[in-house]
């Protein structure tokens, strides 16, 4: 059964924005989030992750162009992408665990739930 739903992806052109979203009847406020993708011929790789206590991280690549975020009281993650570069074309992903944190942050499987992707293509 599908567990995390993301939605806002599409096809932009360079120097745009998108706002990520990420949904499911597993988040819960306590619930350590994070986003990844994974680049044609690439592997899963991490962006951006926020505990329940709003602790954040990311990636080298996307610092300061990218901003995680959580509406606690709706269930719902965002990824609001800034400045995108083609070499952000990917199939982006939302993982959750429920813990409070993990560690790494940046393994996959650090996380228990994932979603099926939404594809942001930069051209």
């Amino acid at each position: 059964h599908v567990q995390l739903v993301e939605s806002g992806g599409g096809f932009v052109q360079p120097g745009v924005s998108l706002k990520l979203s990420c949904v499911g009847p597993v988040l819960t406020s306590r619930d350590c989030m994070a986003w990844f993708r994974q680049r044609p011929g690439k592997e899963r790789e991490a962006v951006a992750s926020i505990t329940k206590d709003e602790a954040i991280t990311y990636a080298d690549d996307v610092q300061g162009r990218f901003t995680i975020s959580r509406d606690n009281a709706k269930d719902i993650i965002y990824l609001h992408m800034r400045n995108l570069k083609p070499e952000d074309t990917a199939m982006y992903y939302c993982a959750a665990a429920p813990r409070s944190t993990v560690s790494p942050w940046s393994y996959v499987v650090s996380y228990d739930y994932w979603g099926k992707g939404t594809q942001v293509t930069v051209s």
